[in-house]
């Protein structure tokens, strides 16, 4: 890896982008961004998304006059990708298992896709998921179970998104691999998200934050997820109220 990860880190912070480590006041966000980089030796910081690496390293270059820099890690693809978040390269352990998964099925989607109603391909490079934006109004949701049949697993989110991934991969299950990869202790791991996309990680009984402008469809999930914390702040601000629910308010600066 080109940065090195904290060698004791006090605290494991996975956050989706989106709506999330991107929601929220200016003021806030970069406040936020400020100690993320003033903690990068006890604080692990994950990125843990839906966008490509590509997009990744535009975001990085855009944002960074709020203070927005490199994660350590980053989890994209909805899963499927997992880099170093300095170089944003992709790591062999993590990924080739993943490739493995995918092997095949693209061919077989495409053509169940092909001249499906009500989608459109969304402008990304990934080699190992098709990603697609989606018209609830005219999507055949019958679709879902045909693709699937093809040993896929297709997630809607954010009432405009369609993913179709490899079988059992997803952010959680991407991260628990990680996790368990680099000897993480998991009460020191908090995710943070909000849209359907998120809800795996919230499956993982590892805590997590769903951020107080979360998709209403991942919020009627909030009951049944014993170990996440419902924000009342939107993005950034509700990561903090929820890193101060789990008892991690200690590192975070004072107001």
């Amino acid at each position: 890896m080109s940065a090195p990860l904290p060698e004791q880190p006090e605290l494991v912070l996975v956050t989706d982008l989106d709506g999330t480590l991107l929601g929220g006041s200016l003021a806030e966000r970069r406040r936020f961004y400020a100690w993320l980089e003033q903690q990068r030796g006890r604080v692990l910081h994950v990125f843990c998304t839906g966008r490509d690496l590509g997009s990744v390293a535009r975001l990085l270059a855009e944002d960074e006059h709020v203070g927005l820099r490199a994660p350590h890690l980053v989890i994209g693809d909805v899963g499927c990708t997992v880099a170093c978040g300095a170089s944003l390269e992709p790591l062999p352990l993590a990924v080739d298992p993943i490739e493995a998964r995918w092997q095949g099925k693209p061919d077989r989607v495409l053509a169940v896709m092909a001249g499906a109603a009500g989608v459109s391909p969304q402008p990304i490079s990934s080699q190992r998921r098709l990603a697609y934006y989606y018209d609830p109004e005219s999507f055949d949701h019958g679709l879902i179970a045909e693709l699937e049949a093809h040993g896929v697993d297709c997630l809607l989110s954010d009432n405009r998104y369609l993913d179709v991934l490899p079988a059992g991969v997803n952010k959680g299950s991407t991260l628990q691999a990680l996790v368990q990869a680099l000897e993480i202790d998991p009460a020191l791991v908090v995710t943070a998200g909000d849209t359907l996309n998120d809800l795996a990680m919230f499956e993982t009984d590892l805590a997590g934050v769903m951020v107080g402008n979360a998709e209403p469809a991942l919020r009627a999930q909030a009951h049944r997820l014993r170990r996440t914390y419902l924000a009342r702040s939107p993005g950034c601000e509700g990561i903090c109220e929820g890193l101060h629910h789990f008892g991690f308010g200690h590192l975070l600066p004072q107001r």
